[in-house]
């Protein structure tokens, strides 16, 4: 499910971010990758999770970068599958699970410093179902948790919204129907306020202060367009194949609510509320829902049957397993074809015609998903935007830009911001076929991937 590419939109200015730490020791503060927005005061909130993609890149590039990445998504995998078999108790119910959230995690696939962060969410669900099932607590981790969370990436606000909702259903007793809550004791109410107040406090231990902390917050009140525009934003399509699977956990988390034998915790029926209403609303969020639901899922198959050693063939686990490897070790992508599957989505020819023909000083209106390569690359080439996104919509930039390629008003925009070239995909981009057909402006590069523009004299 991980594929053989690393040709994510984000990686390459997030390498460039570490690397500025690295070579210049200091956090990036303000905007200095563009000339829209330049200056501007920024925060980034993932800094030390660029610090590792940082460290696999100076390991062995690209090769690393693959590598790297498949091994965070196996060891994630692997967390969900044992996070399930300590909830269930089942090996089998946990692995039929773990199986669903892997076709469901596969959104966050790729080289993407979110998946750290849901490192942290699975860490802190393995503390929430120890309380939940024993009431043993290992409370003293999850500041840690969240110490290191709040500087890998800025999804730690929804690992405190399930420690808020695990914690509150404490505070209640009761049974409704299959639903049953159990109060804390006094004891466990004290340690539990006691590390939620620890917990906030180490959220400010981060390079940007308040402003880390309220950069979530930020995101989902300010940042409109971002959230509107923005793929992984969306909400899940069910007409496809990944929002039908989608509907069969939910019709399978319906069906088992209805026949299973074992009861709902108030604080399973809270985080499943959440998890379901998060990952319908935004695709992004079915990686942690996926990993949060494998526990809950794995306790309500309790009609699957134990592992029987005298029953259940271990060779036949080895030889599934042994086929499954070939097949990976067959498809395992050399350096070669990685640097070619980059090449075919990268706008590699076009960043490199870019910096040995353009001037100093002259300016390039590109595509969204270019920025970030135009960044990483030597020397780098000043963005119009680029998909941090944020900093170009508080200053109106983002707009305008989602303005020109909507073709409203396309033609005055470029010409209001000077630029000299335009930099788009060759094919299949309405833009592209507008400016083609504009006087004006004439074709200096294609190469089948990406296309150059450049103004006429006359025109400028």
């Amino acid at each position: 499910f991980c594929g053989q590419s690393i040709a994510d939109p984000d990686i390459w200015w997030h390498l460039k971010d570490a690397q500025i730490l690295v070579q210049q020791h200091h956090w990036v503060r303000v905007d200095q990758f563009s000339y829209t927005v330049a200056g501007t005061p920024w925060v980034n909130s993932e800094w030390l999770s660029e610090m590792v993609f940082y460290g696999l890149w100076r390991l062995g590039g690209v090769a690393a970068l693959f590598v790297g990445y498949v091994v965070i998504v196996e060891l994630l995998m692997i967390g969900t599958l044992t996070l399930a078999y300590r909830a269930s108790e089942s090996i089998k119910a946990s692995a039929l699970a773990a199986g669903l959230s892997v076709v469901l995690a596969v959104v966050n696939f790729g080289p993407r410093t979110i998946l750290l962060g849901w490192g942290c969410l699975l860490a802190l669900m393995f503390v929430l179902w120890k309380l939940m099932k024993s009431g043993d607590t290992s409370l003293w981790t999850v500041p840690l948790i969240f110490l290191l969370w709040v500087n890998l990436h800025g999804s730690w606000l929804v690992g405190l919204l399930f420690f808020g909702i695990v914690v509150g259903s404490g505070f209640v007793s009761g049974t409704w129907g299959k639903v049953v809550a159990e109060r804390w004791t006094p004891e466990q109410r004290r340690k539990l306020l006691i590390t939620a107040a620890a917990t906030v406090a180490m959220l400010f231990v981060n390079p940007y202060g308040y402003k880390g902390v309220f950069y979530p917050f930020d995101l989902a009140y300010r940042q409109k367009l971002n959230v509107a525009h923005v793929v992984e934003w969306a909400s899940v399509n069910f007409h496809e194949p990944r929002g039908k699977i989608v509907c069969g956990l939910l019709l399978s988390l319906f069906l088992l609510a209805l026949a299973g034998r074992r009861q709902w915790k108030l604080a399973e029926v809270g985080m499943v509320a959440l998890g379901l209403y998060l990952s319908l609303t935004y695709v992004r969020f079915l990686f942690p829902a996926a990993n949060l639901m494998a526990p809950i899922l794995a306790r309500q198959m309790d009609f699957m049957p134990p592992y029987n050693r005298k029953v259940d063939k271990s060779w036949v686990n080895a030889a599934v397993s042994a086929a499954l490897l070939a097949v990976i070790l067959y498809r395992w992508p050399s350096t070669k074809s990685i640097n070619e599957d980059l090449a075919k989505k990268m706008p590699i020819g076009g960043v490199h015609y870019l910096q040995t023909h353009m001037a100093a000083g002259e300016r390039v209106f590109n595509h969204y998903m270019y920025g970030g390569w135009m960044i990483w690359s030597q020397p780098p080439i000043p963005t119009f935007v680029d998909s941090r996104t944020d900093i170009f919509e508080y200053k109106g930039v983002l707009a305008d830009y989602l303005d020109a390629i909507g073709l409203k008003n396309s033609l005055a925009i470029v010409d209001r911001y000077h630029a000299k070239y335009i930099f788009f995909p060759s094919k299949d981009d309405p833009f592209t076929y507008l400016i083609r057909h504009t006087t004006g402006w004439h074709v200096i590069y294609d190469d089948g991937v990406s296309c150059i523009f450049e103004r006429d004299r006359k025109a400028s």
